[in-house]
């Protein structure tokens, strides 16, 4: 299929060049990132692009740890919550088969989620996979990171009180939204990171992916945590994986490297539909409400660069640039641990970034891909201009 989807692709190229013309200057880019690696903030840095369907470029820059091996394409990071995405495409694939529906109660399977007046009997999968839990965002995340027992936590969410009815607003979960691994574990009879390994990691020939703490560290290349506070000098701090988040896998569990990423964002687009058919793309990539927070983020850091914030399953979708684009896309973080994607599905084309420090500048890599893709000026949305003209490093 991938073979014949890329001869597809040059016989287009042949026909029609103006459609599937490379507008993104890869040297720029590699420029831009070899002075963003520089960056005192960043640590190790891995950048794919996804240009008419095809990896045009997929490198590492900066190391795996200071004073350690170069980052490459095959190093592993985490993921963090584009795991979200990963889980949406796991119940899509079970809602093709007819094993479960997204219309289907968080009551109907034996999971360890309580929402506040029993509303696990009226909230469906469809508001665990957007957020519209009605509770307080983020609940109890720190409870997760103090050490307590998902299930535990889960249950405890009854206590909580509604801030809006099931369905009706969006409020960012981790723990709650793990509820659906114990639903893919019910349905399929096995753990969750098999079930995953065996609908998408493998079908897709990710062969760095995993979903676990142990899968990080067994890697052949793997890039270290590490953090640090924006207003602090000197060099990020080195810190110590945890399990926190690997023990909520649907919500921040994943592993993999920037050519495996790449590989998934394919699909994502839609070009390998014998693993995620055009039906479970749409399931997952629907809007189903705004964003008023992450809009309002948005317009703040990038002029309103990106707009119409909305979630759908697992994925944000938005308005890019004047022409009101539809892309799609998502960021994620765990401490030490940066990650997005980012991507318009129209047009095969797209921008993975993953990074083992706490730095918000690489953020800006997405922007200035999309806008090479569109042919729009070019701006210093990484911000390193800025910085060279301030007198920093």
């Amino acid at each position: 299929m991938r073979f014949l989807r890329s001869a597809l692709l040059c016989l287009l190229a042949a026909a029609a060049p103006a459609a599937l013309a490379q507008t993104i200057d890869y040297d720029r880019l590699d420029q831009r990132l070899t002075r963003l690696s520089a960056h005192e903030d960043i640590v190790g840095l891995s950048v794919a692009v996804i240009e008419n369907g095809e990896i045009r470029f997929a490198r590492g820059y900066g190391v795996t740890e200071i004073g350690g091996p170069p980052v490459t394409d095959e190093t592993v990071f985490r993921w963090a919550s584009l795991s979200k995405g990963v889980a949406a495409s796991q119940v899509a694939i079970l809602a093709g088969e007819a094993r479960l529906n997204l219309s289907d109660t968080v009551s109907k399977f034996k999971t360890s989620l309580r929402l506040p007046g029993g509303g696990e009997s009226q909230a469906t999968l469809e508001d665990v996979l957007s957020h519209r839990l009605g509770i307080v965002s983020n609940a109890y995340d720190t409870s997760l990171e103090d050490g307590g027992d998902p299930t535990e936590i889960r249950n405890s969410l009854r206590g909580l009180k509604p801030i809006c009815t099931i369905g009706e607003c969006h409020t960012y979960q981790n723990v709650a939204f793990d509820a659906v691994a114990e639903v893919v574990e019910q349905v399929t009879n096995s753990k969750y990171a098999d079930a995953v390994d065996a609908s998408l990691f493998k079908p897709l020939g990710m062969i760095t992916a995993s979903i676990d703490r142990a899968g990080l560290e067994a890697s052949q290349s793997w890039a270290r945590p590490y953090t640090k506070r924006e207003k602090d000098a000197g060099p990020p701090r080195a810190k110590t994986v945890n399990d926190d988040y690997y023990r909520v896998p649907a919500a921040g569990g994943v592993n993999g490297s920037i050519r495996d990423l790449a590989l998934y964002a394919r699909a994502q687009m839609g070009l390998v539909p014998d693993v995620l058919s055009e039906t479970a793309l749409e399931m997952m990539q629907t809007p189903r409400i705004y964003t008023s927070r992450e809009q309002s983020g948005l317009s703040r850091r990038y002029k309103g660069h990106m707009r119409d914030a909305r979630y759908a399953l697992g994925w944000r979708v938005y308005k890019y640039g004047d022409a009101g684009t539809r892309v799609i896309g998502h960021r994620g973080a765990v401490e030490g641990y940066r990650s997005l994607i980012l991507f318009d599905p129209e047009r095969d084309t797209g921008v993975v970034a993953l990074w083992n420090s706490s730095s918000r500048l690489p953020v800006g890599i997405g922007f200035e891909v999309m806008d090479m893709a569109y042919n729009l000026p070019a701006q210093d949305w990484m911000g390193i201009d800025a910085e060279s003209a301030g007198g920093g490093k």
